[in-house]
């Protein structure tokens, strides 16, 4: 692997994502860097379909997907209709539920709808291709593919990776099923490789390991000389796993997020992120991101409503991301709540520690329930909302990110609200 930061790109490609911090690891930097800059880039991000939709935990290499074909490289976004029925181990404590073909098919479809915003499709050199590794998978006599992939693999190797380690270290039941999991993924790339050209995966630094094996595969097999880029996995400043809220995943599909709470989920950025993450999520230039990160004090809030409003446009559209901006204004803003809602301090202190979400709601603030035990009864029923969002979560906690000019709003059912004014 190579070290990425110590070394000046000369393709536009790959000197965007420096710029902009994507890059975590790449398996060969120089040499991706002169296929870039020959305009040979053609690059997949796999997506299995486990859900009707992606989250933001995805957009990180949906972004790369981007800027790699604005720089003159070829997208390929894959559909794991395949490797989707196995589950992949990385990551996790537990196997994945496993569904339907029926399941898979339809979430497939669903996902499907977002990519467009990001990249465009079409017949063209450059144009974006969208595949189902289904298509080379399902139909795979097990024999042969043991004879053809399965001897290229070390046993030995495959434990060693952290998908499998980890799970093995905490005494984590690991299906042989999923065991598989790594050997599929390293047989796309080499599909994709042999039927598009294909020359670079992409993905999150946990897929580090499944990446690498598929370069190793492709070699033995004889393919063309593969590469591979990772984007770190997110965090925000205060440790948080990216992408968590009280009121749980944060969505990509708007039937499952509406634009008007993407907005608010990017309107909560911590302070210390407002830099980085107008680099990831948004296409605006350098140098205006960094005049909006000179902005101190208050002046920051600013900054934060234009990095909701610009993320939330290019997923949503412009129209629903002013909507939501408007909307934002009119209530935390112009007093829309303030004149009308009753009003609960809090030590802006404990909203620093970390202040539980069912304390919020029980006796001791907002009294919107009486006691813990009904507050997880109503989150279970999803009667609780933070921020107009749904708590799905009775050990989250509210803290100073939640904070909309200065006051968090709690609500019960639709008519009984309290605003939580940090003091």
């Amino acid at each position: 692997m190579s070290a990425p930061t110590a070394l000046t790109p000369k393709s536009d490609f790959l000197a965007t994502l420096q710029a902009r911090g994507y890059i975590h690891q790449c398996s060969d930097y120089a040499g991706l860097d002169e296929k870039a800059l020959e305009g040979a880039v053609t690059a997949y991000v796999g997506y299995d379909c486990t859900a009707p939709s992606l989250h933001v935990g995805h957009l990180l290499s949906i972004m790369m997907l981007h800027w790699l074909q604005e720089t003159g490289g070829k997208p390929i976004a894959l559909m794991g209709g395949g490797t989707t029925r196995v589950g992949d181990p990385s990551g996790r404590d537990e196997s994945r539920k496993l569904l339907t073909p029926d399941q898979i098919e339809a979430n497939k479809e669903s996902i499907k709808r977002v990519f467009g915003r990001f990249i465009r499709f079409g017949e063209g050199t450059g144009n974006a291709m969208m595949v189902d590794n289904a298509e080379w998978l399902v139909p795979l006599n097990y024999i042969d593919f043991l004879r053809d992939v399965g001897r290229h693999f070390s046993v030995n190797r495959m434990l060693s990776f952290d998908s499998v380690r980890l799970r093995l270290e905490r005494e984590h039941e690991l299906s042989f099923l999923e065991f598989n999991y790594m050997l599929l993924q390293a047989y796309d790339f080499t599909e994709l490789a042999r039927r598009y050209g294909c020359n670079l995966q992409m993905g999150g630094s946990d897929q580090w390991g499944n990446i690498v094996n598929g370069i190793d595969l492709g070699r033995r097999m004889g393919t063309h000389q593969l590469y591979a880029l990772t984007c770190p996995l997110l965090t925000t400043a205060s440790g948080a796993k990216m992408g968590k809220t009280a009121a749980g995943a944060v969505w990509l599909d708007a039937g499952m997020l509406s634009p008007w709470d993407y907005w608010q989920f990017w309107r909560n950025t911590e302070d210390a992120d407002v830099e980085r993450f107008l680099k990831l999520f948004t296409l605006m230039p350098l140098d205006e991101i960094a005049r909006l990160a000179a902005l101190k004090g208050a002046e920051i809030n600013e900054a934060k409503k234009i990095l909701a409003t610009e993320a939330t446009a290019l997923l949503h559209g412009r129209e629903a991301a002013d909507e939501a901006a408007q909307t934002a204004r009119r209530t935390f803003e112009e007093g829309a709540l303030a004149d009308t809602l009753p009003t609960v301090e809090v030590p802006k202190a404990r909203l620093v520690e970390g202040l539980g979400v069912l304390a919020a709601f029980g006796p001791e603030h907002a009294g919107l329930v009486p006691s813990m035990s009904e507050g997880r009864r109503q989150v279970k029923g999803g009667g609780l909302r933070v921020n107009d969002v749904p708590v799905t979560d009775a050990t989250a906690t509210l803290g100073e990110a939640d904070l909309r000019e200065g006051v968090i709003k709690l609500s019960f059912g639709r008519k009984k609200h309290v605003l939580l004014k940090a003091v």
